[in-house]
């Protein structure tokens, strides 16, 4: 009879990549897969630790999967149980940390023969060098494809944990990258997403950078779009967008990472740009990219952003005009630098502030799409659904704009040409 393995991620594409990839690993292996809520014989948890919260939830899912089914082995992984071990200690049976999870059936096999104690998997992250080399051949997404392509970050945020969960940049060989896209081409995908803990640096330890792998990638037949996961705005020069831009594959999508507006706060974040080089970087992509969806991350409640400085980040964003703002109430994390800055900002100001980006972000949204309609835009079809009693097929544009064609007609995994003609045909 076949072992029972439920799945759980938590935090980022990265994460959720891994996850998918420890999934083919023990589906290769004979176990079964079955859903999270389900008795299963295996709970294996992969956790974050970006904020507080992420690292609260990491908590309750590994007591739910206690909860669910006492005799199983639950097994926590990732970066809240590679700096936080102790934590789980009244949980789980397996701590896997980073750059372990290629090992998850030896490890599972491994502790089955014994189960004594809690079986510790854990590297010295901040020390390694190696990428670990997980594959996908399939995803739980139909047409699209998240593809990891680089691990760990140098940049030390003074906010980010991660550096210290994660450890340096490490780069896949493209070799390996381009092996993995032709075998997701075969299999139907007809886009791929290439994402990292820090997708910027991809190269800097190998002697190579991220240009020459999307051009790559770009060569592999079958793949009709490509686009990348969070940019770091310092990687778009002239040369990097006009490139880019050549390229009939890539898709004028683009997350530049901001997290302030002000270029005092983004000082004391040590994110090594001021507001106006941003916005430079946001003018070039607009410059080679006909109405590209520019989005973006914003922290409210830094330690030491005044009214002021709010201000002058409100106002920044809302001249760049994003598609989208995703807005973080920062969450303070012990063992870095503006953990122990003064002037920390109190939790109802930090809610006060995200609120007020969020309505900007919802109005810039609107208007965003406001200008798609009368358009006619290639859409990547993925889901069908029913809408008001109706039968839509939905998927999304090259800027990644989630649309809906009224039809019964299956679609699935097709480029589809279609006309905006209202604003019902937006998804949300």
């Amino acid at each position: 009879m076949r072992k029972k393995a439920a799945l759980h991620n938590l935090g980022c594409k990265v994460n959720a990549y891994e996850t998918e990839a420890m999934q083919e690993l023990l589906e290769d292996s004979g176990y079964e897969i079955v859903p999270f809520h389900e008795k299963a014989d295996i709970y294996i948890i992969n956790t974050c630790t970006v904020t507080n919260m992420a690292d609260r939830k990491s908590r309750q899912m590994l007591h739910r999967a206690r909860k669910m089914n006492p005799d199983a082995i639950v097994a926590a992984c990732g970066c809240y149980v590679q700096e936080k071990p102790e934590e789980v200690a009244d949980c789980v049976d397996i701590v896997i940390g980073n750059n372990r999870k290629k090992e998850i059936v030896h490890i599972l096999e491994e502790y089955e023969k014994g189960r004594e104690g809690i079986r510790k998997d854990l590297v010295d992250i901040g020390h390694t060098r190696e990428y670990e080399d997980l594959h996908l051949s399939r995803t739980a997404e139909h047409t699209r494809a998240y593809i990891k392509v680089q691990d760990g970050c140098n940049q030390f945020c003074s906010y980010c944990i991660i550096p210290y969960a994660r450890g340096r940049v490490r780069s896949r060989s493209m070799e390996s990258v381009r092996e993995e896209v032709e075998t997701l081409a075969r299999n139907g995908y007809q886009e791929v997403v290439l994402t990292g803990i820090h997708l910027s640096s991809y190269g800097i330890d190998t002697g190579t950078d991220l240009l020459s792998l999307i051009r790559t990638v770009h060569e592999v037949a079958g793949i009709k779009r490509i686009r990348l996961g969070s940019l770091e705005p310092r990687i778009i020069t002239e040369e990097f967008a006009e490139a880019i831009a050549g390229l009939p594959k890539m898709c004028p999508h683009f997350h530049l990472s901001l997290q302030s507006g002000c270029t005092e706060t983004l000082k004391r974040m040590n994110r090594r740009y001021t507001a106006e080089e941003y916005y430079e970087k946001c003018e070039l992509l607009r410059k080679y990219f006909r109405n590209p969806a520019l989005t973006t991350d914003v922290i409210v409640g830094f330690p030491g952003e005044t009214e002021e400085e709010f201000k002058a980040s409100r106002d920044f964003i809302d001249k760049v005009d994003f598609y989208e703002t995703h807005v973080f109430k920062y969450s303070r994390r012990e063992g870095t630098k503006a953990a122990a800055m003064p002037d920390q900002v109190p939790e109802e100001e930090k809610t006060r502030r995200s609120n007020i980006l969020l309505d900007l972000s919802r109005k810039k949204q609107a208007a965003y799409e406001q200008r798609l309609l009368g358009t006619t835009q290639e859409v990547l079809i993925e889901e069908e659904i029913r809408r008001n009693g109706e039968i839509y097929q939905v998927g999304h544009t090259r800027e990644y704009v989630k649309i809906g064609i009224r039809t019964e007609e299956k679609l699935a995994n097709r480029l589809v040409q279609i006309e905006i003609e209202n604003p019902f045909q937006i998804i949300h």
